[in-house]
C-alpha cells in the first residue's frame, strides 16, 4: 500500500460509548483562475498561509487533503475532515476562507455526515457495525466520495428483506480486499441520505465493485449516487502546486 505524509493528526474522537459518534465534513474547493495570474511570489506567500491553517488544525481535528486536479471540471481539491462537533469543522472552514487564498475559493460541493452504527448486521465481521462509529482511514492513494439517497419504498421494506439485500451487497464487497468503505450517516443535517466514501490504492478494483453492486437487488432501490469524486491524497503543500501555485 503506497502511504502519502500528511500533516500529523491529533484523535478527537468522543469517549467510546455506547451512544459515541463522530461528525464529518467533505469540502470540494475551487480556485478563481485569477489566482493563477498574480505574482509568483504573492502566490507563494498565500500558499505558505493556507497550508499553515490546514496543518494547525490537523493537530486538532483529523484532516486528510486530497487533490481534484484533472478530475472534476469544478473542483480542485478535497478536504476530508472528521471531528467531534460541528463548531470544529465550521471553525476550520472559517479559518480557511479568512486567509489570501480564500478571497479566491469557491465551494462548489460540501457535504455534511455523521458516523453511526449500522442498521444491519455484517455476519462476515460482527464487530463491523460499531466499528463504522469511528473512522480509521487507511491512507490509501485513492478516496472516491458520493453522495447517496434510497427510495422512500426501501424503508418500508421489512427488516429482514432489507437484511437480505445487505447480506448480497456485504458478500460482494467481501471480495474487494483493496477496497475499505466508509459510511456515514446524513439524514436531516444534510440534502443527502449517505455520504460514502471508498480508499484503495487500485482504481480498477474500485470500478469492478461498483460494476458489479450494480448488478444486485438492493440497487434499484437507489434514487442518487452522484456526483462522484475521484480524489488523489496529497500534502497541502503538494496541493497547492498542483492549483497553480
Amino acid at each position: 500500500m503506497t502511504t502519502i505524509a500528511q500533516p500529523e493528526t491529533v484523535s478527537h474522537a468522543p469517549a467510546a460509548t455506547a451512544d459515541a459518534r463522530q461528525m464529518v465534513g467533505f469540502s470540494f474547493y475551487r480556485v478563481d483562475p485569477v489566482w493563477r495570474r498574480l505574482a509568483a511570489d504573492v502566490k507563494k506567500k498565500h500558499a505558505d498561509e493556507l497550508v499553515a491553517v490546514v496543518e494547525q488544525w490537523a493537530k486538532k481535528l483529523m484532516v486528510r487533503t486530497y487533490s481534484l486536479t484533472g478530475m472534476k471540471a469544478d473542483v480542485d481539491f478535497m478536504l476530508w475532515r472528521v471531528g467531534a462537533s460541528l463548531e470544529e469543522l465550521q471553525g476550520m472552514s472559517a479559518a480557511i476562507l479568512r486567509t489570501a487564498l480564500g478571497a479566491y475559493l469557491t465551494t462548489p460541493y460540501a457535504y455534511l455526515s455523521m458516523t453511526k452504527r449500522s442498521t444491519y448486521v455484517d455476519k462476515l465481521d460482527p464487530d463491523h457495525p460499531d466499528k463504522r462509529r469511528f473512522i480509521t482511514p487507511a491512507n490509501a492513494k485513492y478516496l472516491f466520495v458520493y453522495p447517496f439517497v434510497k427510495t422512500r419504498d426501501w424503508y418500508l421494506l421489512p427488516l429482514d428483506e432489507r437484511q437480505a439485500m445487505m447480506d448480497e451487497h456485504i458478500k460482494i464487497g467481501s471480495k474487494f480486499v483493496s477496497v475499505r468503505l466508509h459510511t456515514t450517516y446524513s439524514f436531516g443535517l444534510d440534502d443527502q441520505e449517505f455520504v460514502v466514501a471508498f480508499e484503495t490504492d487500485k482504481p480498477q478494483d474500485f470500478l469492478d465493485l461498483v460494476m458489479a453492486l450494480r448488478e444486485t437487488k438492493g440497487s434499484r432501490y437507489t434514487v442518487r449516487d452522484t456526483p462522484i469524486f475521484t480524489c488523489v491524497l496529497k500534502p497541502i503543500r503538494d496541493i497547492t502546486r498542483d492549483i497553480g501555485g
